[in-house]
Parts: C-alpha cells; structure tokens; sequence
C-alpha cells in the first residue's frame, strides 16, 4: 500500500511541457550530412540508445515502418551514418561521421535493417533493439524536425525524453520504497517491478541510489546544447502573444528574440548574442570553404560555387546587387553540406543556406559585423520558435515548405532586422515570405538532399529579399503569420505521403533522378535495393 501510494503521488507529477529554444531547435544542431531531420536526430537517438546500454553493445537491429519515409531514404540521407556515430558516441560534428557505418562493424558490432508493418504515426520513426552480452533493451524514438527529437518508448514503456535533461533511470522491485528527488519524478510499470525516471540538472548521485539496491541504473546524457530547467516559462510562443506581451512597446524582435531565449535557456544577454555570433563565425568559415570548392564521391552536383564567384568577380554575370552575393554563398553552403561539411541547421540542414546567406551576404554588403548578423539570426531564430511551437520543420511531415518556406520566412525577419526595420515590419515580411511558399513539395533527385534542394534554398533567400524590401516598403502581408503557420500545418495534411521527402514522388521518379540514383548506387537501382520491403 505504501508503494501504491508513492506510485500515485509521483504519476501526478507534471512531466514537463517541450519548450521550443533558438539554439536546440532552430539555429542549430551544427553538424555533417544531407539533412537534420535524419542524420543529426539519428545521431542523438543513437546517444541515447549507447547509454541506455551503458556503452556495451555487440548487435542493434533498427526497424522502419514501411509506410513511413525512412524505408526508401536512411541511406542517402544520412540516418545510418548518424544513427552509428550516435551508437559509438560521437558528436554531430565529429570529421569522423562519414566513416561511421564502418567503424561501428570494426567494433565487432553487428548492425542490421529491418521493414514492417507498424502503424507509426509519424514518418520518422526509429525502433531500436539493443543486446550486450548481459542485457537487451528496446527503445522506440521520433525525429520531429531540424534535429529535434523525442523518445517516447523504453522497453515498452510509454517514457518522454527530448535530450535536455540528465535522466537517470533506476529499476527497482515492485515493493521497494523510492525516496528519490529530482526535478521531475516518473514512476513507470515495468515488466519486472518499477522503472522509476528522474529527470534533472544532474544525475542522480550514487550515494542517493545505494540504499535502494537497484537491479539497473542507467544514466543517459543531454544530447542538446541547451539543458532542460524545471520551472521554466517563456513569455510567447506565438505571434499574437508575442505582439500581446509587446503591446504599446514596439520592441525590435531580436530583442524579443533575446527575452525569450533568456527565459527559456537561463542565459544573460550577452551569452545569448555570443552564441548567435559563435554560429555566424561558424557559418563563415563554411562557406569560404565552399567558395574555395568542396568535392565527395556520393554526389549529383560538382563544385558550381567557385565557378559563379569567378564569374561574379569578372563582372560576367548580370547585376543583381546583393543578391548576386547571397546565391553565391547559398550555393558555397549547400555544397559543404552535400560534402560533408561543418554546417548548421537553419531550421534544417536540407534549408540550411538560405538564411545565412541571405544574412552574411547582406550584411557583408551593408559594411556590418558579426553582432548585427547574430541580431539578424536571432530575429530569425524567433519566427522559427512560433513554427516549431505550432508545427514542424520536417519535410517529411510538411514537405519543402516546412524547410525552406519556414527558412525564407525567416530570413526575411532577418535582413528587415539588418535594415533596422520595425517589429511589424519584420513579421509582415515572414508572412509573406512563407505565403509565397505554401505547398512547396520535397522531392529530392536521386534520393540525395541536393536537388532541387540547392535551387530552391537559392530561391527561398531571393524571396526573403523580396519580401523584406517589401515589407520595409509597408506592403500589407494581409494574412496574420500565425494564420499562415496553421494554413502550411493543414496543407501538409493533404499533401500525399510521396511528396513528402519519401523519394517516391516529383522529381524524384523522373527517368534522370533514377538514372542518377542507379550510377550512384553502382549500377543498383533502387526498385533492387528496396525489393520485398514495401
């Protein structure tokens, strides 16, 4: 009876809500590969699942639902490399990720594949099953969108984890009472007793467990470069709230922008705009490697980039002021994606250069420094906070439009916020921008975020640049930006699951797209590599 009780006094607990942050979920993770949604959440899944083993692992069998988007796309996009860092416990960024695949079968652990019928809700969905020498575990995980990612099964238990907490979990008998403090306290039936769930800023300490006599206790680590606090409030997660908590005030959004990630990371001012100026260095040195040429065997499209700022240079193109610019390092950009750079996800690693190009190259024309790009990134990064809160950034979920529309509307914040534009106008020129957008399909060429990848994250910064000038302009956006949100979020429901980022659909099936998957596959199609698992 006393055990019943501490069940019920602890099930009550609140488990925390999963607040959006500028730095996990929006301007970030930085990483390597083709696209966040599979290869930097893979990543963190597979950090999550190498703790849940303790570090020991000799064999992982990774199941898809064959309806969802990872059947036909884990391979070129990168969740198998990230999924295996994660597993040998690298980092997001690590030069060693290519490599990855390999490297975990050099460590005598078996990796295998596998296709069915589960019925999962979402796209993409990881179904992990873990073996060592003395223990198994199961572990079912979602990746959301830009990296973001949320456990919601551990041995069959229903369980939360977003990677911001230090989570300790403890297997206890049934019967055993569990003083145990924490921020947040879940108590879970097992098959075997209790797993009792303790989130916090720390793990829970060996001394605190002792007494109890747990059969298991597995610690597993953040995974996000902004902890989880108990407690914590943001003043909006909208844009009406945010106009609401603003009222009468007119404040600029990236000071808006800094408010909230003050609240919701426990930063001062200044350690937020010094993250932000981290990125945009970050973010420079990546595209000066693209500009200077990037190459990698699995790829569609060669070094284009140094040839357009040669030509730039000569005056051989036609003259579209900055512009011209800004798709010479959205173009640097995505080619240190697709070889393997350093970038950083802004929303997404497949969108991940219309904002900092359109940004740096603005801003590089305008004569202004590294603040006013972290000013303009964190504006930028505020539009992305009121997507995220209502909707995703997952092509899988909501096609193109949920990548490089979100980042075009983003990137129109930003260069409003570079040409000291109002709150208004900032907003106004987000909502255009992503109206212009709406119903944008994914549809990768060759099953590689490439193409048109490349183009149309070219096309998502001219139009921020449209649109900003635009909305400095007081052109009316007419439909509020949270409206226009809601209207991408339902679009996406009608989408069909083959324009969606599955492969399946579009470009992707032109006779070109699966002559150049077949080349790239050594010859092996893809109806070959995927026959028996629809």
């Amino acid at each position: 009876m006393q055990n019943a009780g501490f069940r019920s006094a602890l099930i009550s607990l609140p488990m925390p809500s999963i607040l959006i942050d500028i730095f996990n979920d929006v301007l970030g993770p930085v990483m390597r590969g083709p696209s966040s949604s599979h290869c930097a959440a893979a990543l963190r899944i597979g950090r999550i699942a190498r703790d849940l083993v303790d570090g020991e692992l000799s064999e992982v069998v990774v199941a898809f639902d064959r309806a969802g988007s990872l059947p036909t796309t884990h391979a070129s996009h990168g969740s198998d490399l990230g999924l295996c860092g994660g597993l040998l416990g690298w980092a997001a960024d690590d030069d060693r990720l290519p490599g990855s695949v390999g490297a975990l079968r050099e460590a005598g652990i078996r990796l295998r594949f596998e296709t069915a019928d589960f019925g999962d809700p979402h796209p993409n969905t990881y179904r992990l099953r873990l073996r060592n020498a003395r223990e198994e575990h199961t572990l079912i995980a979602v990746s959301t969108g830009g990296g973001a990612i949320e456990v919601i099964d551990v041995d069959g238990m229903p369980i939360r984890m977003d990677g911001g907490w230090h989570e300790t979990l403890v297997w206890l008998p049934e019967a055993t009472p569990c003083p145990l403090e924490g921020d947040e306290v879940v108590v879970h039936d097992a098959r075997e007793g209790v797993v009792v769930q303790v989130k916090g800023a720390a793990f829970v300490p060996d001394e605190a467990l002792a007494p109890l006599r747990p059969a298991r206790v597995r610690r597993i680590a953040p995974v996000l470069p902004v902890a989880s606090r108990r407690g914590v409030r943001v003043p909006f997660t909208t844009c009406a709230e945010m106009r609401a908590f603003d009222r009468g005030r007119a404040t600029p959004v990236w000071e808006l922008a800094v408010l909230y990630e003050r609240a919701r990371g426990g930063m001062d001012e200044r350690e937020v705009l010094d993250r932000a100026i981290g990125l945009a260095r970050i973010l420079r040195r990546s595209m000066a490697q693209g500009c200077a040429g990037t190459s990698r065997d699995d790829r569609v499209l060669g070094c284009q980039s140094r040839g357009f700022d040669a030509n730039m240079r000569a005056g051989a193109l036609l003259d579209a002021g900055a512009l011209n610019r800004i798709v010479l390092y959205v173009t640097a950009m995505m080619e240190v994606k697709s070889a393997m750079g350093v970038i950083v996800a802004m929303p997404t690693a497949g969108a991940c250069a219309a904002l900092p190009g359109a940004v740096i190259g603005m801003a590089e024309t305008m004569g202004l420094g590294e603040e006013a790009m972290a000013r303009a990134f964190l504006a930028a990064g505020l539009i992305g906070v009121f997507v995220a809160s209502a909707w995703s950034f997952a092509a899988e979920a909501g096609g193109c439009q949920a990548e490089c529309g979100v980042a075009s509307a983003m990137a129109a914040t930003g260069l409003v916020t570079l040409a000291g534009g109002t709150r208004d106008q900032a907003v106004a020129a987000a909502s255009m921008a992503l109206q212009n957008v709406l119903g944008l399909v994914c549809d990768p060429v060759a099953n590689r975020v490439e193409v048109p990848c490349l183009g149309r994250n070219v096309m998502a910064a001219a139009n921020a640049l449209a649109c900003a000038n635009m909305a400095l302009s007081a052109f009316d956006p007419v439909i509020p930006l949270d409206e226009v949100i809601d209207a991408a979020k339902r679009i996406a429901k009608q989408m069909p699951r083959e324009l969606r980022c599955t492969g399946l659909g579009g470009l992707s099936t032109s006779p070109t797209s699966q002559h150049i998957e077949a080349r790239l596959a050594g010859g092996v199609g893809r109806r070959t590599l995927y026959a028996g698992r629809r």
